[in-house]
């Protein structure tokens, strides 16, 4: 396979290509790159994330905020790519203000993460739930704004285009302006990258900002939202179970199925104008 210069995280792989009438046709298909990502705080191993090369120090810095370990751009003295590693281009070294309690860090070494896992490694679900007061954010969208948000997302899903094998998550404000895009072959991912993007670029936290994502909605996108504060969270497909209960517990609004002229809004409905 080879790299595709004009788009990153995506190469070119030979494929047959065949047809119901026995034809094949020999062409080469645009795929989307998964690699590890190493995470190392200091000069130690912290974890192994598979994703997306690309917008990797905000990944760092949306994992260490949404597991629970920093709260604000201050915790970090600075976050980069590790030049001593044997791949540095899949290495980031975060190095940690004063202050900031390694302890608990050290204590959570998670090993590998794989694209689809966006809760490995922790202890329980009751104990993400307890660590983030209810969100009581009082923003409110318009209904005709909010429905505007998938096609404003699927314009701006470049890779997804040329491959159809990344989620998506975008950070809109209330007025659906979107703020920062990003792509990856794992859900939890792009949103951490979102979220690192958000802290870094000293937008923070996110409690008048919508978050809409081109999947389904299960738990590890609820609790990321929670971390980061965001109050509405809206999806082109189905919510799971779980989702839907801890949004509600919680003081998330929900939206799912959002395909303009309608969506199912699983929770907190408030916020929504009409």
């Amino acid at each position: 396979m080879s790299q595709n210069l004009n788009t990153p995280g995506i190469v070119k792989s030979a494929v047959a290509r065949l047809h119901a009438d026995g034809g094949a046709t020999s062409l080469n298909d645009d795929v989307v790159v998964e690699e590890p990502l190493e995470i190392r705080i200091g000069n130690h191993p912290f974890v192994v994330t598979m994703r997306t090369p690309g917008n990797d120090e905000e990944l760092a810095a949306g994992f260490m905020t949404t597991e629970g370990f920093t709260h604000s751009k201050s915790d970090f003295k600075d976050i980069d790519r590790c030049r001593i590693a044997s791949n540095p281009e899949n290495t980031i070294r975060v190095r940690m203000s004063r202050g900031v309690k390694l302890e608990k860090i050290e204590s959570h070494r998670y090993g590998a993460i794989s694209a689809s896992c966006g809760v490995c490694g922790k202890t329980s679900i009751e104990s993400i739930r307890n660590s983030y007061p209810d969100i009581l954010s009082d923003c409110k969208i318009e209904l005709a704004t909010l429905l505007s948000l998938p096609d404003r997302l699927r314009k701006s899903q470049v890779v997804f285009e040329k491959t159809g094998g990344l989620h998506s998550s975008g950070l809109f404000d209330k007025a659906g302006n979107l703020l920062c895009l990003r792509e990856d072959v794992g859900r939890h991912n792009a949103l951490d990258k979102v979220i690192g993007f958000a802290l870094l670029n000293d937008i923070w936290p996110l409690e008048n900002h919508i978050l809409m994502v081109s999947g389904r909605v299960s738990f590890e996108i609820i609790q990321k939202a929670l971390a980061a504060r965001i109050p509405i969270v809206a999806a082109v497909s189905a919510p799971s179970s779980l989702a839907i209960s801890v949004a509600r517990e919680c003081g998330i609004t929900l939206v799912g199925f959002l395909r303009n002229p309608t969506m199912n809004v699983y929770s907190h409905p408030h916020r929504i104008s009409k």
